[in-house]
């Protein structure tokens, strides 16, 4: 049996512990002992960024916002689907996950993050929605949220101001018009599918699988496109 292998570990600001873990020729990232994303699960990535993505006009230089750096797999999936002119900027709040990605993934993502379409920020997401949604901008055309497993289940106390009904002011202004934002959520987010609407969204929510092929769709990806 091929053993598993604690590869980094860091402690995020609000104490919780961050691992990455090797097997196999595969990649884990767990938070205390939860596991959050792997190499082996990324199909509701790679939908989130398909539904962000998916904008009702063409768009020359579509700028991308992405939550979280994970494993890269929402970031590649942005490149593949946006184009040559994009922009796709992902705002990733602790500096050892980016150095990860860079060192410890055994060069599975040198690609997109050499990419000149790509740009890293070490920052807290909601700070760069904050920064675009005040008078200079700029804007984005998308937005995808990746941080929690929904609302009612944050991995970062702090994330709660993204899901407030102030929050989604921010980010409604944040994105240009037509523009999509996109939450990855573990279930069902009743409050926050409510609260899209009251915030003048059109909104879609999206049933996900685990993998293509699995029978049950626990997981929700809420797509919500400003109107104006």
């Amino acid at each position: 049996m091929k053993p598993t292998t604690n590869i980094a570990q860091t402690t995020a600001p609000d104490g919780a512990v961050f691992r990455l873990v090797g097997h196999d020729g595969e990649f884990y990232l767990y938070m205390n002992d939860r596991q959050v994303m792997s190499t082996t699960l990324t199909h509701s990535e790679l939908l989130l960024a398909d539904g962000g993505c998916d904008f009702r006009d063409k768009r020359r230089h579509p700028r991308v916002l992405i939550g979280g750096l994970g494993l890269g797999f929402s970031l590649r999936r942005s490149l593949e689907i946006t184009g040559e002119k994009a922009l796709v900027e992902v705002a990733e709040l602790l500096p050892e996950v980016i150095e990860w990605n860079r060192r410890c993934l055994d060069g599975c993502n040198d690609d997109i993050l050499a990419d000149p379409r790509t740009r890293i920020v070490e920052a807290d997401v909601y700070d760069r929605i904050v920064a675009a949604a005040g008078k200079k901008g700029p804007r984005y055309d998308a937005i995808l949220l990746d941080v929690d497993d929904g609302p009612s289940s944050l991995l970062q106390p702090r994330n709660a101001r993204i899901y407030g009904r102030e929050g989604l002011q921010v980010i409604k202004r944040a994105l240009s018009p037509g523009g999509r934002v996109a939450f990855w959520s573990a279930g069902v987010e009743a409050g926050l599918l409510r609260d899209l609407r009251r915030s003048g969204f059109a909104v879609e929510e999206l049933e996900v699988a685990k993998h293509p092929r699995a029978k049950r769709r626990e997981h929700r990806i809420y797509l919500a496109e400003k109107r104006d």
